[in-house]
Parts: C-alpha cells; structure tokens; sequence
C-alpha cells in the first residue's frame, strides 16, 4: 500500500482547533476532491501553523502509520464520505471567511468614505475661516493657539503652523488680549464682549472683541476660546462724525433762531418807537432767516451728494464759460469794496462734462470766500490752465486777503469748520467749502486743493477731467 498525502487543517487566527485528517488512496491515485481540499487548505496555512506541525512531527507521523496500518480494513466508501465531509467543511468555512473579508472590504469602504468627507469639511471650514475678515484665533485648554486666520496673523503678526502649535502670549503681543482670553477659559464664560484699542502703524485702531468658551461634552471643562476681533474704527468715527454733525447743526440753527425771535420780540412788546427802528428789526429777522435758510440748503445738498440722491445733469460745457459767467454775477459784490478781479481767456478744447449749475456754485462759493476775506482795494486772480497729458483742466482762484494760518489749511473743507483767526472778518456756517469739495470730488471726479499763507493771501483751486470728446481733440 502506497501512502500518498497528508492534509491538515487549521482554521481561525491561532484561537481555533486544529484537527488532522490522513488520508491513504489504496488505489495510489488521489481523488480530485482531495486535491482542491489541499489546495484551499494550503492558502490558509501560516507560519504558526508550520511550526505547530513541526513540534508534534513525531506524533503525527506515529498516527499517519497506524493509519496506514488500519488502511487496509478501513471500507473505500468510508474513506470517499470522509472527503467528501471534510472538502465541504473547508468549503463552508471557506464562504464564511469570503462573507467576513467583504463584509470587512465594505466597512472599510464606508469608514474611508467618511475620512474624505470629514477631509473635505474640515478643508472647506479652513478656507471659510480665512476668508473672514475679522480675525480669528482659537486656543487650547492649555493656552495655545490650534487656529488663526490670515486675518489674525496680519493684525498680529505671526504665521500659524497647524503642525506646532504655540501660547498665546508668545503668537499674540497684546497683554490685554491675552489676559481677556485667559479670563474667559478661567470663568468659563460662553459670550462676553469688550472693546480694545491696539496701536498699529502709529495710529490707534479700536476693536469689538467676542470671546466664546467652549466646554468638553463630557467633563465640563472648558476645552477651547474662540477670538474674533472686529474692527470698528471706521464705525467710531461715523459715530463721532454724526455726533459733531448734530452738534454742529443745533448750533448754527440756534444762532440765527435766536435773532429772529429776539427782534420778533421785541417788536412785538412796541420797543420800536419809529419807522426807522422797526425797519433795522425786519431787515434783521430777514437777514437771520436768510441765513437759516442758507444753512439748510446747504446741509440737504450736502446730505443728498453723500447719500447719492441728488439729480445730475451733466452736459458738455466750456469750463471757461462758467468761469466768466460766475465772475460777471460776482463783480457788483467785489466793486462794493473796490476789489478788482482779472479772469481768463477763454481756452480751446476746455470742454467738460458737468452739471453746470453745480460747478458754477462751485466758482461763485470760491470767488465770494475771496471777496469775503480780501481787504478793500484787494485784487482777485482767476486762472484755467489746460493739461494736455493728464486730459484735464485746472482752475485756481488766488486773493490778496489775509491768508489762512497753517494748522488749519487742512481742516478748511471740513464740515462747520471755521477759521477762528479770520471770525471777525465775515460770517458764515462753515459748510460752504465743505459742498465745493462734494460737487468736485463726489460728483465730478475731481479734486480740489488750497494753499496759504497767512496775510498774504490764499490759492483755492479745483481740477476737472476733460470730456472724452475733447480729450481726444486735444490728443
């Protein structure tokens, strides 16, 4: 008898029995259901399970003899059904581990699925983040930073490596910033608002300061702060602007309010015995209430051209034009104090394209300050001059009167800005200029530019675009 195979089977990862089938093939052939049974057993076989054959070597090959011994009264039916048993056992356990690997395969699947959806979300709130504005800065239960956005490493200047994460005191120099942060990690605090002022480039720059503690879900400590800073410098001077504008305002409509009803009551109550007398108190309450009138006018326009609800009609004029007609409906106002004015020849291709009545209000405002502050026997200068490179065209009123001091030649245009030096010269509600510089700049595109020097005499001037048509005469 010829002893041809032995197979062994060793199933599961070391936890499993291992069980031993020898099999002799009386006939010296084996069957073709032993051969698949090895070969599956084969690919299941490991390096635990070679070693486990080699330290019972002995014994297994003390049982492969008495098996062989045995062979020849074993029946060959039974040794077919004992294959047949054992190749479907391998092939039960065999679907089993497939069923385990797919299942596996899909769990893996899903759970890599997920990684890229957590990747892809966690990618899209960095790139939020840093597409904030404000500046964004989160710390640590331990008082390090783990996020900043851009915003946040300009303002303090620092670069933020995800990878290396450092204090608070080290990335941010701000001690009062670190101090609120630290506060609020201590207190726990899940909103609390302050504001700060942090010096950057010389200047101060307020913010609005929210800081958010947020607590670990299952021990109650705080795990993170969340920093955002907003900058509201820009929204503190509105503020203080809307502010000095209402004061401004209540101001100067209580001045000529006030002589109008002074003079109203004194007219009322007979204190103006004769004609002449009642006359001065009506001329008076006119001048007072031409003057608010003025004043109101002013403060519409102004509102209007900042709010852009003002109408425009913009046609193409010869800015010399208007200059010449501003100067012949201000030259009876300049001869009453023997104020002499020389304006320009008219120059080619000057043309713009203007709301005329606006930027005649321009020149007449330009030319009365003049007057209005030019002694008697003075002399006014008006002159255009046409830039051919630039495709504009400046005009520059230029005076004799008694100059502006040099603190406040940068504050002439602003809104009730008056010259306390030059007070006593003429009266005015220090809106005025504030308008040129509106119609020239917002309205028009232009710019407009003084220079003084004080009793001397002042340069008020204005720059305009050429209209396309005459620039490209010009050109």
């Amino acid at each position: 008898m010829k002893r041809e195979t032995a197979i062994w089977i060793s199933l599961g990862a070391g936890n499993l029995l291992a069980s031993a089938v020898g099999v002799t093939a009386g006939l010296g052939v084996l069957p073709k259901q032993a051969v698949v049974i090895a070969t599956v057993l084969a690919l299941l076989t490991g390096t635990g399970f070679l070693l486990l054959i080699w330290r019972h070597l002995g014994k297994l090959r003390k049982i492969s003899q008495t098996l062989d011994s045995q062979a020849m009264i074993v029946p060959a039916d039974f040794r077919s059904t004992v294959l047949e048993e054992t190749a479907a056992s391998v092939r039960g356990y065999s679907l089993k581990v497939k069923e385990q690997v797919i299942c596996v395969q899909e769990e893996n699947q899903a759970l890599s699925l997920q990684l890229q959806v957590l990747g892809r979300r966690k990618s899209n709130i960095e790139e939020i983040i840093n597409s904030i504005r404000d500046a964004v800065v989160v710390s640590d239960d331990k008082g390090r930073v783990i996020l900043a956005n851009h915003s946040a490493e300009k303002l303090f200047g620092f670069k933020f490596d995800p990878q290396s994460p450092k204090p608070v005191a080290e990335m941010i120099g701000e001690e009062a910033l670190q101090l609120l942060i630290q506060r609020c990690r201590q207190s726990r605090t899940a909103h609390v608002r302050h504001e700060l002022t942090f010096e950057r480039g010389g200047e101060p720059v307020t913010f609005d300061v929210v800081l958010s503690c947020v607590l670990d879900d299952t021990s109650g400590e705080a795990a993170q702060v969340v920093t955002v800073l907003h900058d509201v410098t820009r929204e503190k001077e509105i503020a203080q602007a809307k502010n000095d504008f209402v004061s401004h305002v209540s101001h100067e409509l209580k001045t000529p309010l006030a002589s109008i009803n002074a003079y109203a009551e004194m007219l009322v109550d007979g204190e103006a015995e004769d004609e002449d007398t009642r006359n001065q108190f009506c001329e008076v309450i006119q001048s007072q209430a031409q003057r608010l009138g003025r004043l109101i006018e002013d403060i519409l326009n102004i509102s209007r051209i900042e709010s852009g609800l003002i109408k425009v009609h913009k046609e193409t004029h010869s800015l010399a034009l208007v200059v010449r007609d501003s100067v012949e409906m201000i030259k009876s106002y300049a001869q009453e104090k023997n104020i002499s004015i020389d304006a320009p020849a008219p120059i080619l291709y000057d043309q713009v394209y203007i709301d005329r009545d606006m930027v005649s209000q321009v020149v007449i405002n330009l030319l009365s300050n003049a007057v209005k502050y030019t002694p008697a026997g003075g002399h006014i200068t008006i002159n255009s001059e046409l830039n051919e490179a630039d495709g504009q065209v400046t005009v520059t009123v230029t005076d004799t009167g008694v100059g502006i001091p040099a603190e406040d030649v940068d504050h002439v245009f602003d809104k009730f800005y008056r010259v306390e030096a030059n007070n006593k010269y003429a009266k005015g509600t220090g809106l005025g200029l504030n308008l040129v510089k509106q119609i020239v700049e917002t309205v028009h595109s232009g710019a407009i530019f003084v220079t003084s020097v004080q009793n001397e005499g002042s340069t008020f001037g204005f720059t305009l675009p050429l209209s396309v048509d005459a620039a490209q005469s010009v050109s």
